[in-house]
Parts: C-alpha cells; sequence; structure tokens
C-alpha cells in the first residue's frame, strides 16, 4: 500500500488559507458556503482530512491546463489528505449532481480534466509508492504519483515499468486515463497494458479494487477511459529488469516513406528497445529533415550493441550517423533539460493546441506529407516538434485504446506553440486538427485523446467502436449520474 498523508485533526468544513471556511453546500445556490451565512437549503459537507478550496487563486488554476486554451471554472477544489476524501467527495458530488474531474499535473491541452461547476479533485498529494525489492515484479503508487518517481524509486532496485512517455513529469493516473505511449511499447503495449490491478472511486462514490479477474468490467473501464467511469486513487505496475546504460542512435534520413518504412522494419523485427522518429525544419524552413532514434539497452538485460547487427539494411544517411551511451535513467529523463528551457523562456505559458493521431500504416506517409507540406517553423511555434512512434497492433491490448486495425499503426504528433493572446491562431490549428482526423479516420485511424482536437460524442463512438457498448454499459452501472469527467465529451 502507498503511503497517503497523516490524519489531521480538523473541523468538519476546512478553512481555506487566506479564507472563511466552507461548512456546506448551499443547494440552491449551487454555491459553497463559508462561515457567517446561513441558509435554510443549506448541507454541510463530509468530514475531511484535507482541504476543500474555493480561493480564486484555486478555482483559477483548476480552469486551465498546459493547452491554455480551454476555461471552465469549477466552484471548488478538493486537496484530499487521505483517499477517504475522495470517496467522501465524490459521493457527496453524486448525490448532488455535480461534475467532477481528477487533475494530476494539469498537462491536458484540451479541458479534459476541468470541471465547470463542479469539484475538481486534485491527486497530487495521492503519491505514496509501494515496497519494492529487488525480486519485485509490481509496484503498488499512488494517481498522483509522477513517473519519475516511479523510475527513481524502482530503479534503486534495478528494476524499471516497461514503458515511459517522453516526458516523465505526469501522474500515473493522468497517462492511465489516456493509454500511456512511448519509444518501448512497440515492445510492451502502452503504459496501461502493463497494469495488474488499479483501486478506484466510480462515480457512484464506492471504493473498489479491479483487475483482470475481479471486477474485470471496471477494470478495462477504466484504464484508457478518460475518467468516465471512476477515479484512479492507486495503480498497481508492471516490473522488469531495468539496464544500466544504453546507447542511442540518431539516424539520419532524407525520405519520409523510407524513415516510416525503417521504422516498421525495426520494431517487426525487435532489433532496438525504443524506437521513434523526429520531423524538422530544414535550412528553407520546409520539414523535411527525418530523424530516427533507436535505442539499444544494455547490461543486465541485453547484450553490448552490435552497431553492425543493429542497423544491417536501413537505409539513413550513414555519414551522418550519431550515437551516445548513457545512463538508462538520464535516458529517461532526456527531456528535462528541454522542459525547463521552455519554463525559463516562458514558453510553457504558451496555447498548446496539439494533434496527436493514430495512423494507419500503409497510408502513413500518404497522410502525414501533406500536413507536413502545409507545416512551417512560425505554425509549429518555438519550443514545437514533430514525432512518429511506430506501434504494433498486437501490443496493445487494451480494449479502449484505439488503433488502426492494421499490423503496425504509428502515432503521428504535431505539439504546436502558439504565443498567448493569438486567438485567430489557436482557431487556425483547432480547424486543421479537426480536418486532419477526419482526413486520418476515413483512412481507418483515429486520434491518440490528449491533444486539441474538437470531439462529439458521435465522434466517441465511432472513435471507440466495438469497445463503444462495454463502455457505455459500464458508464451506466458505475457512474449512473454522469458526473465525472465532463471536459472530455463523452457521453
Amino acid at each position: 500500500m502507498p503511503r497517503t498523508p497523516s490524519r489531521r485533526n480538523v473541523l468538519r468544513g476546512l478553512t481555506v488559507a487566506g479564507t472563511a471556511a466552507v461548512v456546506g453546500f448551499d443547494t440552491v445556490s449551487r454555491s459553497w458556503a463559508t462561515d457567517g451565512t446561513a441558509s435554510a437549503a443549506l448541507t454541510g459537507i463530509p468530514a475531511l482530512d484535507g482541504t476543500l478550496l474555493t480561493d480564486a487563486a484555486s478555482l483559477t488554476a483548476a480552469a486551465d491546463d498546459f493547452g491554455h486554451i480551454v476555461h471552465r471554472g469549477p466552484r471548488a477544489v478538493l486537496r484530499p489528505g487521505s483517499v477517504r476524501d475522495v470517496v467522501s467527495m465524490v459521493r457527496f458530488c453524486n448525490t448532488h449532481c455535480l461534475p467532477v474531474a481528477p487533475r494530476g499535473q494539469g498537462h491536458a491541452t484540451f479541458g479534459q480534466a476541468q470541471a465547470e461547476g463542479g469539484l475538481v479533485i486534485e491527486t497530487t498529494p495521492l503519491a505514496g509508492i509501494g515496497p519494492v525489492g529487488p525480486d519485485s515484479t509490481t509496484v503498488t503508487v499512488g494517481a498522483g504519483t509522477r513517473w519519475s518517481e516511479v523510475a527513481r524509486a524502482t530503479l534503486a532496485h534495478g528494476l524499471t515499468p516497461p514503458v515511459f512517455t517522453d516526458y516523465l513529469e505526469l501522474s500515473v493516473g493522468g497517462t492511465l486515463s489516456v493509454g500511456g505511449l512511448g519509444g518501448q511499447a512497440h515492445r510492451h503495449g502502452a503504459q496501461v497494458d502493463n497494469v495488474t490491478e488499479l483501486r478506484v472511486v466510480t462515480g457512484a462514490g464506492e471504493l473498489v479494487r479491479c483487475s483482470p479477474t475481479r471486477r474485470a468490467d471496471l477494470f478495462h473501464a477504466v484504464l484508457a477511459g478518460l475518467g468516465q467511469c471512476a477515479v484512479i486513487v492507486e495503480a498497481t505496475l508492471r516490473l522488469v529488469p531495468a539496464p544500466g546504460t544504453v546507447r542511442h542512435y540518431h539516424l539520419p534520413y532524407t525520405d519520409l516513406e523510407t524513415f516510416l518504412d525503417d521504422q516498421r522494419l525495426l520494431i517487426e523485427e525487435a532489433r532496438f528497445d525504443y524506437v521513434d522518429g523526429q520531423v524538422s525544419a530544414d535550412a528553407d524552413g520546409a520539414f523535411r529533415v527525418y530523424t530516427l532514434e533507436a535505442v539499444a539497452y544494455g547490461a543486465p538485460v541485453g547484450p553490448a550493441p552490435d552497431d553492425a547487427a543493429l542497423l544491417r539494411g536501413l537505409r539513413h544517411d550513414a555519414a551522418r550517423l550519431s550515437y551516445e551511451d548513457k545512463p538508462y535513467f538520464d535516458f529517461l529523463n532526456r527531456l528535462a533539460p528541454w522542459a525547463a528551457a521552455l519554463k525559463a523562456a516562458g514558453v510553457w505559458n504558451f496555447a498548446h493546441p496539439w494533434l496527436n493521431l493514430m495512423v494507419p500504416g500503409t497510408r502513413a506517409a500518404a497522410l502525414a506529407a501533406p500536413l507536413l507540406e502545409d507545416l512551417t517553423p512560425e505554425t509549429l511555434g518555438p519550443g514545437g516538434v514533430v514525432l512518429f512512434y511506430p506501434l504494433l497492433r498486437d501490443r496493445l491490448t487494451t480494449p479502449l485504446l484505439r488503433a488502426s486495425d492494421e499490423p503496425t499503426s504509428y502515432l503521428f504528433d504535431i505539439l504546436r506553440a502558439v504565443p498567448p493572446g493569438d486567438s485567430a491562431a489557436v482557431d487556425g490549428a483547432l480547424a486543421g486538427n479537426r480536418a486532419a482526423y477526419e482526413s486520418v479516420a476515413a483512412a481507418g485511424g483515429t486520434q491518440y485523446p490528449v491533444g486539441s482536437i474538437p470531439f462529439t460524442p458521435a465522434d466517441w463512438r465511432a472513435h471507440f467502436g466495438p469497445a463503444w457498448p462495454a463502455l457505455k454499459a459500464a458508464k451506466r452501472t458505475y457512474d449512473p449520474r454522469g458526473i465525472l469527467v465532463p471536459g472530455q465529451h463523452v457521453f
């Protein structure tokens, strides 16, 4: 069991720093009441170990995210002191039909974790890490734990989760709600494919343990389920032996189709432990510089890298090949300096109308080429990146994580940054995202739901396809009043 914050002796209705104490909820005005207010419609709030925040700064922060595009304000923010607080407040909100959304690191890009007029639950305090030893095959962590913290804790015992997103400062609960894809997914599936058990709070306020063999309908509705049926409070993650060092290759290409074909070859032959690729602009501003990144794990999980064997038959520009050997954690955490630089430059606060598509393998070049042709360094923005992750369909086993039906798909990302206040550029990017999605969907692809694509319930039904009936049934069972995560617009 992961650690939770210790219980404090607090009053019923907790004091918000710098403001009056919250003493109840007014069911007529639909607002939280503080000291000195009186109403016949006042309903007391549950006793809490943590804090219920209604101050302007907390509400404003909860009405924003990394995208800085959508702003829907809640009526309160729960900073839980325990899992019990989450249970109590979800149950309270269910009774009073108040929308609820959990929020980890706030890295959503399109208001997905906002709850207009409702309650946002900060999961950051739920950040404990359970016992780990050299022989552990799993570790149990709180939903608010960041993946960087999981990596450090498990690497101390020579172990690691098999799959990481490239940016480690995301919460476990956040990535498990959408999928959790990275360059290791072609071998091990997504992060959701490496979960053995969850502890969740359903929309009805029930605390439940679920797994593939226990309440399996709920387990499969939560993983990559966009928070529609339950709030994740704890997850048990699979562990594998970790390498001490890795060799990180950078292979340059001049042709999109060759670049993608070689990515596909590498994952089909499982030559490398990590494979992705980046597209950048050339001296003329055209996006036709292709870099395939491939990583081989060293001892104790793999042999010393054999360059000739690993690179055999690839069609990169061998004269410009480069590689470096580095400690495993340094490789995992390689984006930390980049993120720090963007924050220092103020770019972290730019709008981020991201496009994240699951593209069928046989159509990847044809679908991506026109989008790359229309892209300029100015429309991508400072710190923006274009990425391709090759994926094997048979490794993605979680029903709600959708890809194309082809054996190989590519996660194709155009991660833009738009200066604050340039609403026309944001609107143009959103319209372009929608058009790109429609082209990909017509070809048998879909989106990876972390970006900024305007979506309707009908779109979600098409997105989930054959998995939709099970999700709909789970929603009726576990969130019958439909209070959870309305910002996704699934139902």
